[in-house]
């Protein structure tokens, strides 16, 4: 933990402190900001409370008084449940104003982790509670040069092994021989183990026709079809290098199998492109302004082209997600459907632009880039963008 960072960025956000809490590990993300071990026994709940000048308290039950000794700070131990409260009255007396990994009206729920008993207790102090989601950003999904490089390496690998897995389908169909969506999954997970990759057991997408109108449609070996002309293909794959710096790549691509696609699946492949590439634009016009760009306003600029296609509601999910050491990660998400996240991008984030167009019964649409702002404050498209189905 880097005390004088975390304590810089609290005065910039201009509140008193950063207040976190814990109960039997429901919340991953202090762990890691704070540099704790999540896999060590816990069983009664600590808060530490880091002010924005001046020594953190550490407030500790008698039954686990070393559990926060790794870090710097008062300790403070406490038996009985009146001692807890007086504890933390007593540690806020000056704050006015405190973050916890908390969302108002539960808006951005990755960060909503504090029980809204323990919100109480603390707003009962006279102290007002506001989000940690920007504090929770900076330190969880802001990614340093050798992340960005790692999730680099990692995309040149996906988009080779994208490219073979298209090609294996189409060498399969003109041989006429078979070949099912769980077959094709699977020869992209061992080329990713081949090449140093993890999904950490999350597989790849293949799916064809209506089978991805379900959009975390799962191929089996029970469930698969096999692949035939005439068919929509779509195909989402992420991995990371399979090592500590490892950061994700995730990516779909959409093509066709046997002759001319119908006029209805390019109608929609090129609605969600454009969607895409919308959003893509509106985030670069931002940045080079050096206007502030927020996560709720970019999915609002890429849905508005499905909208005005006629597909919005077939539209049925955000338009992105942050991305990081996880394929989801805790950085700002481009939403503003499921969720409105009213975030800011802010340069070190990398983070997805995927519109769909999901027709059940029928067929599906996804294309999906990765986007990364750098310090100098560019927005990177890390590899290639599909801009026409792939056609085999």
């Amino acid at each position: 933990m880097n005390l004088d960072r975390i304590q810089q960025a609290i005065a910039e956000q201009g509140i008193d402190g950063w207040l976190f809490y814990d109960f039997h590990h429901r919340d991953a993300m202090a762990y890691h900001i704070l540099g704790l071990d999540f896999t060590k026994f816990t069983t009664r709940r600590w808060f530490y409370y880091i002010p924005a000048k001046g020594e953190p308290v550490k407030i500790v039950s008698a039954v686990e008084t070393k559990k926060l000794d790794s870090l710097p700070g008062k300790k403070i131990v406490y038996r009985a449940w009146g001692e807890l409260h007086k504890d933390l009255q007593d540690t806020l007396i000056n704050a006015k104003q405190v973050a916890m990994q908390y969302s108002p009206k539960n808006n951005i729920p990755y960060v909503s982790v504090v029980d809204a008993g323990t919100i109480e207790l603390i707003r009962s102090f006279g102290v007002e509670i506001v989000s940690s989601a920007n504090l929770v950003q900076t330190f969880e999904a802001i990614i340093d040069k050798t992340g960005y490089e790692a999730h680099l390496e990692a995309g040149k690998k996906v988009q080779k092994i994208k490219d073979e897995a298209f090609e294996l389908i189409g060498q399969k169909i003109h041989k006429n021989e078979s070949i099912t969506e769980y077959e094709a999954q699977q020869f992209i997970v061992k080329r990713f183990e081949e090449e140093g990759l993890t999904d950490d057991g999350d597989h790849p997408i293949v799916g064809v026709n209506e089978h991805p109108s379900d959009p975390h449609f799962e191929p089996t070996r029970e469930n698969s079809y096999v692949i035939k002309k005439g068919d929509t293909l779509l195909i989402d794959l992420w991995a990371r290098k399979n090592n500590d710096t490892g950061i994700y790549y995730d990516i779909t691509w959409c093509g066709y199998i046997g002759g001319n696609p119908t006029a209805k699946y390019v109608e929609i492949f090129k609605i969600v492109r454009d969607a895409r590439n919308a959003a893509r634009d509106f985030i670069r016009d931002k940045f080079q302004k050096d206007e502030p760009c927020y996560g709720f306003e970019v999915d609002d600029v890429c849905r508005k082209v499905v909208v005005d296609g006629g597909y919005g509601e077939y539209f049925v999910h955000r338009t992105g997600h942050s991305i990081g050491r996880e394929v989801h990660g805790n950085g700002v998400h481009i939403d503003n459907l499921e969720t409105k996240d009213e975030r800011e991008l802010v340069p070190g984030i990398c983070f997805s632009i995927e519109p769909g167009i999901y027709l059940p019964g029928e067929m599906a649409v996804r294309s999906e880039i990765n986007v990364f702002i750098t310090e100098e404050r560019k927005v990177v498209v890390a590899g290639a963008e599909q801009e026409e189905l792939i056609l085999l």
